[in-house]
């Protein structure tokens, strides 16, 4: 019952990832400058409507104001490089909220990366590479693009950390939404400062709306409260 009054409550915020995407493929841009500011309210809306009263649910719902003010200020990066600076400062504070939240997550078990420390050197080495393939195009951005990319990548880490941690299916899903957020984020990098994607955008929003999807129901689920 849980999961299907969930599921029902969800199908607002899939609606408009479905018109997001079809306006972001057909370049109708006023469907896209509609609908993308209401992504994120629709997911905090879902996120509120929950009887959840569990530590945490302050943090997340923060981390979906964060990327409010992201998506809008990306909307109009066109215009001047400042919006392209507070979408991604507005991110960062997303993925900051998403890490304490993640290292709140206590328990008795053995942390996912003591198990599996391996995983550190791949996702340094995934970031790293990253940066250093895009890094003769970044201009000026070097230095914010190499914090963001440190901070992206210590809250996929973060979500790998607290893996054994956390009951199914929550934990698999917080780590598809931060592996998700890296795809989606990676993907949106090489658009902007490499070269443009075959269908760039629209692979950008769906891993982005994904991802956040992920988060948001693993923190639901976790708790295993219905909404009401």
């Amino acid at each position: 019952m849980f999961v299907l009054g969930f599921e029902k409550k969800a199908i607002l915020f899939w609606l408009l990832v479905l018109a997001e995407l079809a306006g972001t493929t057909l370049n109708i841009q006023w469907v896209h400058y509609t609908v993308k500011p209401l992504l994120m309210p629709a997911l905090l809306l879902l996120l509120t409507q929950s009887s959840i009263n569990a530590p945490g649910k302050k943090m997340i719902g923060a981390g979906l104001v964060f990327s409010w003010f992201g998506d809008v200020f990306l909307l109009f990066e066109g215009s001047d490089p400042l919006y392209f600076i507070c979408g991604l400062a507005s991110f960062l504070l997303t993925h900051i909220c998403y890490i304490v939240y993640f290292l709140s997550r206590r328990g008795k078990t053995v942390s996912g990366l003591s198990k599996n420390p391996i995983i550190i050197l791949l996702v340094i080495a995934y970031g790293a590479g990253l940066f250093i393939f895009l890094f003769p195009h970044l201009a000026s951005l070097k230095i914010p693009v190499l914090i963001y990319a440190v901070v992206i990548c210590t809250m996929l880490l973060c979500s790998v950390n607290i893996y054994p941690k956390v009951n199914a299916p929550s934990n698999k899903l917080y780590l598809a939404g931060a592996l998700l957020f890296v795809l989606s984020d990676s993907l949106l990098a090489i658009n902007k400062f490499y070269q443009p994607i075959l269908l760039g955008h629209t692979f950008v929003m769906l891993t982005y709306c994904l991802a956040q999807y992920a988060i948001v129901s693993g923190y639901i689920k976790e708790h295993r409260v219905s909404i009401q």
